[in-house]
């Protein structure tokens, strides 16, 4: 078999080489979500931001220009970090479609975000600004990333395997995420509260030396593709931003994956500030220490491994669209948990980490099979770059609601429980969605089970 980059293979060509190499980087990229937006920064730049807060608890930001709570400054930097997003990935989508060269336009963003991520090594004191300056840059080029990655689904697989071929790449992701989540967990107990601070800093900065490490592989093994969208002529850039409104525009004569589109940015944005916001929640609100907090995340990552495998059986039996459906219901049950918590109740705690784990994966990956789906052909990047606006750790309208929330009421518990709008409405949007015709509508063949 040819290896030639100027070769196009279908689907069916892909080896199981370059299958692995895309799921390498899932593990690669999700020690960013898993160490720092899940575990560490969160609870770590609101310590930060509190050293720097003034007698009210505010901190200046934009220049001294406005004055936040100490403690929405993570998820309102969350929020402006998906604004940026907004702009960002739909371009990305669009240029990966335009160039030969889309393995390396991924390592640029991956190597951008990874560096900033490093970058954490410097917030020390009160220098909240720049640790929210450098999460901007990282979760913006993740974000732009993971959008060149998951165009490369639908040209590795066919439809018949999409949804276990995504579900692999999760589980994985969850698996790298979860191992170095592990080592740094060993390093809290070890290091005890006495180098608390510098132990999660560092912490920190591992996560972005993961990232980088480990995108050397889908470089290696993943193979470059003609541009599906027809090489650009001019300035690729410039030629993104027209074809970024041509896939706007295209959306109108596919109203069923617009639908899915939105349903799917509804539910997932409270699926992402669930996660963005656990470690903030259980210190903060449920007076757990790290020694507690990080071991139980830990547990989580460890359980979506399994959780993506068990949802992608379920998948099989039943179909994607019921399965993620039966998934939203079970959100719904963990954030009531959530509301009703006592605090320092570990054992509680622990069951309810165990429920996010076992359907955070499947819900995610089965997802995206769905929409790769509904995408036409030739234009998986463009489309993606849609999707991933509300993707893995860029929730925007989740964090802002929960920042609004906790600055009004002061309440952690109001905070989370305000999110129970996006699992309701995200579920009859997404039970209002006919998945056989709208996969029929894009041009593709529909699996046996939908």
């Amino acid at each position: 078999m040819t290896t030639s980059e100027d070769t196009a293979p279908s689907p069916q060509l892909s080896t199981r080489r370059e299958r692995t190499g895309w799921y390498m980087y899932d593990w690669a990229n999700s020690a960013f979500f898993t160490t720092v937006v899940t575990a560490f920064l969160g609870p770590y730049l609101t310590d930060i931001a509190d050293k720097g807060a003034d007698s009210h608890g505010n901190v200046q930001v934009l220049w001294g220009l406005l004055s936040i709570k100490a403690g929405a400054l993570f998820p309102y930097t969350t929020s402006l970090s998906v604004i940026l997003q907004v702009l960002v990935l739909p371009l990305a989508g669009a240029i990966a479609d335009r160039t030969h060269r889309k393995k390396q336009l991924l390592a640029g963003f991956a190597y951008v975000g990874a560096a900033a991520n490093c970058g954490l090594v410097f917030l020390t004191g009160d220098r909240y600004l720049l640790g929210a300056t450098l999460f901007l840059i990282a979760n913006v080029t993740l974000g732009a990333s993971v959008v060149v990655y998951n165009s490369f689904l639908p040209q590795i697989s066919t439809e018949q395997d999409r949804d276990r071929v995504s579900s692999t790449g999760w589980a994985i992701g969850y698996l790298g995420g979860g191992l170095l989540l592990a080592f740094n967990v060993v390093a809290v107990l070890l290091g005890g509260k006495t180098h608390l601070a510098d132990t999660a800093r560092w912490s920190l900065v591992s996560a972005g030396v993961w990232w980088a490490l480990f995108t050397t592989f889908p470089m290696l093994w993943l193979r470059n593709r003609p541009a599906t969208a027809g090489e650009s002529r001019g300035f690729v850039v410039t030629d993104g931003f027209v074809q970024f409104f041509r896939t706007l525009r295209s959306l109108k004569a596919l109203p069923l994956t617009l639908f899915f589109l939105v349903a799917f940015l509804v539910y997932n944005d409270g699926i992402q500030t669930v996660i963005a916001m656990a470690g903030t929640y259980g210190g903060k609100e449920l007076g757990f220490d790290n020694t507690i907090l990080m071991p139980t995340i830990l547990m989580v990552q460890f359980l979506a491994f399994g959780g993506s495998i068990l949802l992608g059986w379920l998948a099989k039996r039943f179909g994607a669209w019921k399965t993620v459906l039966g998934s939203l219901v079970a959100w719904v049950g963990i954030l009531i948990g959530a509301f009703m918590l006592p605090k320092g109740n570990v054992a509680l705690f622990l069951v309810l980490g165990a429920s996010i784990g076992v359907v955070l994966g499947g819900s995610q990956a089965l997802s995206r099979s769905l929409f790769s789906l509904l995408i036409p052909r030739g234009k998986e990047g463009e489309y993606f770059g849609l999707y991933e606006i509300s993707d893995k750790g860029t929730s925007w309208l989740g964090p802002l609601l929960f920042g609004l929330a906790f600055s009004v009421t002061g309440s952690y518990r109001v905070a989370i429980i305000s999110l129970f709008v996006f699992f309701v409405a995200g579920f009859f949007m997404l039970l209002a969605v006919p998945m056989k015709r709208a996969i029929i509508a894009a041009g593709n063949t529909p699996p046996a089970k939908v």
